[in-house]
């Protein structure tokens, strides 16, 4: 059994996984809006565009999301979407993208006793990251 992350956006759902994947080399596998909902039961508050679900692949994890309505929407807090590049230039390469008109910096880019590299973000669609580099470190 493997984890899945799963995200909930306001509204922003489409635009935020389409540029993970740019971003992060993830292919998007399923895009189901809520105009695709066969009647009105099966639909969640609000418009036609919201994303009721969607899948993307990165590497070997599968990450899932969708809108939530204002009423159901509630801001992420207590966990981070945690990578660890493969290289010292791929993590710039992903800080600068990710962190761009970033909501939070809570830790920039630094050397830490764990890793060559750590950050930890939350861009600007509300997802918080850690991003961890260990380089020439090894991690227990």
């Amino acid at each position: 059994m493997e984890p899945t992350i799963y995200l909930n956006f306001d509204g922003c759902c489409l635009e935020a996984m389409r540029f993970y994947a740019e971003t992060l080399g993830g292919e998007i596998k399923g895009v189901f809006r809520n105009g695709d909902a066969p009647d009105a039961e099966s639909r969640m508050p609000g418009g036609d565009d919201l994303v009721m679900n969607m899948s993307m692949t990165l590497g070997s994890a599968t990450v899932m999301a969708s809108d939530a309505p204002e009423e159901w929407y509630s801001k992420p807090q207590g966990f981070a979407v945690s990578i660890s590049p493969a290289s010292e230039a791929e993590f710039d390469r992903i800080y600068s993208a990710l962190s761009a008109e970033a909501q939070r910096v809570t830790m920039p880019p630094a050397e830490t006793y764990w890793a060559d590299r750590f950050a930890m973000f939350t861009d600007r669609f509300g997802t918080p990251w850690m991003l961890n580099y260990t380089g020439s470190k090894t991690v227990a």
